[in-house]
């Protein structure tokens, strides 16, 4: 019964890739496999000191880190984050996160990794999209990777507008009181990997770092799925 009632609403409402329009999918439901194989993959995983790691340079001390994706305007990985933040499509998330591990699986620059970390969303905005789109992201990861998922580890606090509007500059050490710990004693002496949709300035993962740092972990690291080109 349960098999007809899925055809029957195929029918009414087709599923269809978000890219070339093809009802021939993926197991992911929202992509075929050839237009997941076009996308701009950036390989920064198993690249040592790539574009991802030298934002943080003279910020933040981080371990291996990088993007899986090129993010340009107008782009198929656009569509991706469009739907993954706003359109309430957890599909684009769990790709997204499993195309990252595959990525990171495959460089032997992560295979330290026992903690992954996903960038916390404040209460309010996360109870209107329904979700947080990094935990998505962590759990597409660790269903190829394996690695554990540390959920509800750090929070993010609401900043004032004054904040908000400062600069990297301005704001110096204090961007870090956006986010609070916990519980710190789970993170000691983990090798943790911080997870993000965009990276762009890096100044979320500089404040969320520096709070990390406060529960002695033995290496922090960053993955988001994709990298904003300038």
């Amino acid at each position: 019964m349960k098999k007809y009632l899925q055809g029957f609403l195929h029918l009414l409402f087709p599923s269809i890739c978000l890219q070339c329009g093809t009802d021939e999918l993926s197991d992911s439901n929202i992509l075929c496999d050839s237009c997941i194989q076009q996308l701009p993959y950036t390989d920064f995983f198993s690249i040592e000191n790539n574009v991802v790691e030298k934002i943080f340079w003279g910020r933040i001390s981080l371990g291996a880190s990088g993007a899986a994706l090129f993010f340009t305007k107008k782009s198929i990985v656009q569509i991706l984050i469009f739907e993954l933040k706003y359109k309430q499509n957890p599909k684009a998330g769990w790709l997204l996160g499993r195309l990252m591990g595959e990525a990171l699986q495959k460089s032997n620059r992560f295979h330290h990794i026992n903690g992954l970390v996903p960038v916390p969303l404040q209460k309010s905005r996360q109870r209107k999209r329904g979700y947080n789109q990094a935990q998505l992201l962590c759990e597409g990861i660790a269903a190829v990777c394996q690695w554990p998922l540390l959920q509800d580890v750090i929070q993010k606090k609401k900043t004032s507008s004054s904040q908000t509007h400062k600069d990297r500059l301005q704001r110096g050490g204090s961007a870090s009181i956006q986010f609070t710990l916990t519980h710190p004693e789970t993170l000691y002496g983990l090798n943790l990997l911080v997870v993000d949709d965009v990276v762009t300035t890096g100044a979320t993962m500089e404040a969320l770092g520096n709070c990390l740092l406060m529960a002695q972990p033995a290496s922090i690291g960053f993955a988001a799925a994709a990298y904003t080109l300038h």
